[in-house]
């Protein structure tokens, strides 16, 4: 097992912190598959990252990895709907309007 860097390990608790209960059930398969350690009361499910080995932090890298690339994936799309609507709003506005678009 190697060390791995404190502060890592800190930027990514607060990165899984911030997900999704969906996404931190992910992130649980994970650490369920590679048989760590889990801690569970009434509060959560809370685990030791220190002891993690390096091929589960990868892993766990990468899934947040994925879920950053899904998260600009789903802007993107979001950003072409609008883009769409609003080209299909102007085409059925009459000739005779005269709209004012504000930046």
């Amino acid at each position: 097992m190697s060390t791995v860097d404190v502060t890592k390990l800190e930027v990514l608790k607060e990165r899984i912190e911030c997900l999704s209960k969906f996404q931190q059930v992910e992130i649980l398969k994970i650490l369920s598959k590679n048989l760590c350690k889990l801690n569970e009361n009434k509060s959560g499910i809370f685990v030791n990252m220190t002891f993690l080995e390096t091929d589960v932090i990868d892993e766990i890298e990468k899934y947040m990895s994925y879920v950053d690339d899904q998260a600009d994936t789903f802007k993107t799309a979001e950003y072409q709907k609008e883009e769409f609507k609003n080209i299909i709003l102007e085409q059925d506005q009459p000739e005779d309007t005269i709209s004012y678009r504000y930046a």
